[in-house]
C-alpha cells in the first residue's frame, strides 16, 4: 500500500463501500422517509455496478464511475437543503462520500496515466 496508486484505489474503495453502507442504513434505518424503511434504498443499487471494478483497480470503470457518482452528489446537496432533523447530516454525508469517492478516483486515474504513445517530434533545424 505503499505507491499513490494504491493508496487512492483503497481511499476510493472505502468511499465506495462507505457511501452504498450510507445509503441502505439511512432508507431503512436511521432516517427513512416511510416508518420501517423505503424503496428509496434500492438508489444503492446503482453503486454496486463499480464496486468490484473499484476493488480491482480497472481505470474502464473508474472512469465511468466518476460520471456516475454525481447523482450521488446531487441528492446529498438536494437532500441536504430540503431534509430535516438527522436526514439533513446524513445528506451532506452523502455528498462528502460521493466527493472523496470522485476526488480518489481522479487521482488514481492521473497517477496511472499512460504516457502518449507517440514520442513529440524533434525540433525542426534552423537556417544558419
Amino acid at each position: 500500500m505503499g505507491s499513490p496508486a494504491a493508496r487512492l484505489q483503497w481511499a476510493a474503495s472505502l468511499a465506495l463501500i462507505a457511501l452504498i453502507a450510507l445509503c441502505l442504513a439511512w432508507e431503512l434505518v436511521l432516517a427513512p422517509l416511510r416508518p420501517g424503511g423505503s424503496w428509496l434504498a434500492l438508489k444503492c443499487l446503482p453503486l454496486l455496478l463499480p464496486l468490484m471494478g473499484v476493488l480491482r483497480g480497472h481505470r474502464y470503470t473508474y472512469q465511468w464511475a466518476s460520471l456516475l457518482i454525481w447523482f450521488y452528489v446531487a441528492e446529498g446537496a438536494t437532500r441536504a437543503f430540503t431534509d430535516a432533523g438527522p436526514g439533513r447530516w446524513l445528506a451532506v454525508a452523502e455528498a462528502l462520500l460521493a466527493l472523496a469517492f470522485f476526488f480518489a478516483v481522479v487521482g488514481c486515474l492521473r497517477v496511472t496515466r499512460r504516457s502518449s504513445a507517440a514520442p513529440p517530434d524533434p525540433p525542426a533545424p534552423t537556417a544558419p
